[in-house]
């Protein structure tokens, strides 16, 4: 009676739609019904007994969580299934067990009929739900004040991200007018892409523009995961939801991994043969050379688009679309707009900014629209917590609030250097350095020295460099820079960083001065292309410069008919070379 029990208990599945319990050979029929009753004909009275509430997504969607810009209250699961939209239903899919998948996966699948009209009504009625979260994400960024800046609990880099290429900034060699990508995006035929490209450039911004426009025109599902926080598992449940939106509602999925080089080799094969199919479009943002840290597998079926440091003409037009966003009036470029004073309260201090500040803050940051923009809102909020108390005057005006270069300056205290130690900057610096010293360009050597000890290098690092720097390239034509380097790699283990800058400039200088000779360089280079290119077995030794410690060895004749140079007051006449070597020079 147990076992009858048990396996009664085993064949019974759970419907995903009504969360009833059928038996496996009757669960397809069910599912014919009620999956067509519940999308046509659902309305608020049903929709409440449908069933428990649905559990929080581990996952973030773009479907399931409003824009980052947007300060809509937070829904919960359970006021979701019971709204009157019919994409709740179908989230219910998103959060099905392997074990109804697999046996509606066994057992055919749905029917055509349901499955089309599934389609269309999960695609209108996400088009209508889409259309109005753009409709208030837009009227909340024109919301967007100075008084909101002070009290902002997100950074400001996050609430101006914008959602448009007209108000993306910077990268108009890869998202131009007449660029592939732009066309690209503009017909939603989206590839698998890797934004390459340093911090702050517009890597995540230029994902979350294509999940808007997708959002818009409803032609996709965007996910978005991170790198630094998401495992194995929850990739592959979002492949399993694309896979399920891609039979269902013929929808294809967005997958943006940010910092996807945080992804080891085995975890980043997960994605080929999804990417290989079109089950899922991949976009991955990384700040590492992609060539080092993404599987040359994945690579190949992915366009990589390199993005650039932004500009400084770049980070000026997205100061002023923010000050513009706030309300800040800018002082020293136009003159105050008389509409903008008139909406004022009475009670709301009027904030500006010097167009200095801005200039400022816009080469201070090295390209880094996030640092940038979260400098301003940081400047602007210092300002205003030092005025609070002394906000109205006698007379009861409200004060001007002016934000000054000076206040900038020492917010940022120093620009922001990009460098990274184990990454490729730190080569492409080294290399500077040591082709500059080449160059007996001082200056040069001098800049790049000190790029590399601001950005935190090792200075034993570069002391080992200048080594052998003496050695390639100063070599013969200055044989006390050799001592010179070796002696500023002792003084630096000696007394570290601060202390050893100026002992690594003075050997950058003094090697960058000395004449230069590649003498040696270019002659054992002549002698390791000589040994590896001889065609059949290495000459031997010959006898008389062999060694000769036995007995037996001089009875060989080792060492035999060798002349001691020193004993003759004359040179000598002696083979060094084996006849299979005659008169080669190796030193030109």
């Amino acid at each position: 009676m147990a076992n009858e029990m048990t396996t009664t208990a085993q064949d019974l599945v759970q419907c995903p739609v009504c969360c009833k319990d059928f038996r496996s050979t009757a669960i397809n029929g069910h599912l014919d019904i009620c999956l067509l009753e519940s999308v046509t004909d659902i309305n608020p009275s049903t929709a409440e007994d449908s069933g428990p509430p649905l559990k929080k997504s581990r996952i973030s969607s773009a479907e399931a969580a409003p824009p980052s810009s947007s300060v809509h209250k937070p829904v919960s699961s359970s006021s979701s299934v019971a709204g009157t939209q019919p994409s709740s239903v179908f989230s219910l899919f998103q959060t099905n067990k392997s074990k109804v998948s697999a046996q509606i996966e066994r057992s055919g699948g749905i029917s055509e009929t349901v499955q089309s009209q599934t389609s269309v009504s999960c695609s209108q009625s996400l088009k209508t739900s889409k259309e109005v979260s753009c409709s208030q994400t837009l009227k909340t960024s024109k919301d967007l004040s100075a008084r909101a800046l002070l009290t902002m609990d997100k950074p400001l880099a996050e609430t101006l991200r914008p959602n448009t290429l007209e108000e993306y900034f910077g990268q108009s060699k890869v998202v131009g007018q007449q660029t592939l990508i732009r066309s690209l995006l503009d017909s939603q035929e989206i590839p698998s892409l890797i934004l390459w490209g340093p911090p702050g450039c517009g890597k995540t911004t230029l994902a979350h523009i294509i999940a808007s426009a997708s959002k818009r025109s409803c032609t996709a599902r965007f996910v978005t995961l991170s790198a630094t926080s998401a495992s194995t598992n929850d990739v592959r449940e979002v492949i399993k939801q694309a896979q399920n939106e891609l039979r269902l509602c013929k929808r294809k999925t967005i997958l943006f991994i940010d910092e996807i080089h945080r992804f080891n080799k085995s975890q980043q094969d997960t994605f080929l043969p999804h990417v290989e199919c079109g089950t899922v479009t991949l976009i991955g943002a990384t700040t590492e050379n992609p060539s080092f840290q993404v599987n040359s597998a994945l690579l190949s079926r992915c366009r990589v688009l390199v993005l650039e440091k932004l500009s400084a003409e770049a980070m000026g037009f997205i100061l002023e679309r923010a000050v513009a966003k706030l309300g800040i009036r800018v002082v020293g470029k136009d003159p105050a707009n008389p509409k903008d004073h008139d909406q004022k309260d009475g009670h709301e201090p009027t904030i500006c900014i010097e167009q200095k500040a801005l200039d400022t803050i816009a080469y201070l940051c090295d390209g880094d629209a996030r640092t940038g923009l979260n400098s301003l809102q940081l400047a602007v909020q210092a300002q205003v917590s030092l005025t609070r108390s002394a906000m109205l005057q006698q007379d009861g005006t409200t004060q001007e609030i002016l934000v000054k270069e000076e206040q900038v300056k020492e917010g940022l205290q120093r620009s922001h250097i990009l460098y990274d130690k184990a990454g490729e900057e730190h080569y492409n610096c080294i290399s500077a350095l040591h082709k500059s010293m080449r160059g007996s360009h001082e200056n040069a050597s001098l800049y790049w020295l000190g790029r590399m000890l601001e950005g935190g290098e090792d200075p034993l690092y570069v002391a080992r460099r200048l080594v052998r720097f003496a050695s390639e390239d100063v070599g013969l034509a200055d044989p006390a820079a050799l001592p010179q380097a070796v002696s500023t790699f002792q003084a630096c283990h000696f007394i570290g960083m601060p202390e050893c800058e100026v002992i690594l400039a003075q050997c950058v200088v003094y090697l960058a001065r000395a004449p230069k000779s590649v003498e040696i360089y270019q002659a054992y280079k002549n002698v390791k292309a000589c040994v590896r290119n001889h065609k059949g077995p290495l000459p031997p030794v010959p006898l008389h410069l062999r060694n000769a410690p036995t007995r037996l060895m001089k009875q060989l004749d080792y060492g035999k008919g060798y002349k001691y140079n020193p004993a003759f007051s004359g040179p000598v006449e002696q083979e060094m070379l084996r006849l299979e070597l005659p008169g080669r020079s190796f030193i030109l």
